[in-house]
């Protein structure tokens, strides 16, 4: 797991929504997931189903955030969870050794250590910086990176208001994949967004 993890906005107009998705995959987004809190069941089952078939045609993988039984019920890719969401080892009961589970690990690494023994397949800590879509009530020191390779083995996603140019100095501190909603969904180029980020992750 390497590059530009895309996470959708709360869009309810899926048209648009696959648009930039299929531009932003185009241009070498590694991984999707599919989030949007307000969606009703019926357009959250939407959504997902076309949004599989989108990643499906790029060869990228999607996964659902929190909602286990769509992932399950649509053989999506996997589960992001959050921590007070369905637990590590219940994700990965339900759905298999072979599916990608994510974690919600904030600012502690205590967490991340919980969820690589639980079985995630990567952890995910943020915010680093100020978010016009989450509103975080901590700030995540870039620092706490440094630590994370002699305690993990699990890829790391950074998020939280990050742009090609703020994320930068977290992949020089070994972060595997960046996550951005707004910074590509709200591009006037959301293919150059897309490129940007991965070119982050390009051998120099």
């Amino acid at each position: 797991m390497r590059g530009l993890y895309l996470v959708t906005p709360n869009w309810d107009d899926t048209e648009r929504l696959l648009a930039v998705t299929d531009t932003a995959l185009a241009a070498g987004a590694a991984l999707v997931q599919y989030r949007h809190k307000d969606a009703s069941p019926a357009l959250r089952a939407e959504q997902a189903a076309a949004l599989l078939a989108l990643c499906r045609r790029h060869g990228r993988p999607l996964v659902i955030n929190d909602h286990l039984d769509l992932c399950r019920d649509l053989d999506a890719d996997g589960v992001h969870l959050g921590y007070t969401d369905a637990g590590i080892a219940q994700a990965r009961a339900l759905l298999g050794k072979d599916r990608i589970v994510g974690a919600s690990c904030y600012g502690e690494l205590a967490l991340a250590r919980a969820a690589q023994e639980a079985g995630a397949s990567y952890v995910a800590f943020g915010g680093f910086y100020p978010s016009p879509v989450k509103k975080y009530s901590f700030v995540t020191p870039p620092a706490l990176l440094d630590g994370v390779r002699p305690a993990l083995t699990l890829p790391v996603v950074v998020i939280g208001g990050m742009t090609p140019e703020n994320a930068a100095p977290l992949v020089a501190r070994g972060a595997d994949m960046v996550a951005a909603i707004t910074s590509v969904y709200g591009s006037e180029d959301p293919a150059g967004a897309a490129h940007a980020f991965g070119e982050l992750f390009s051998p120099r």
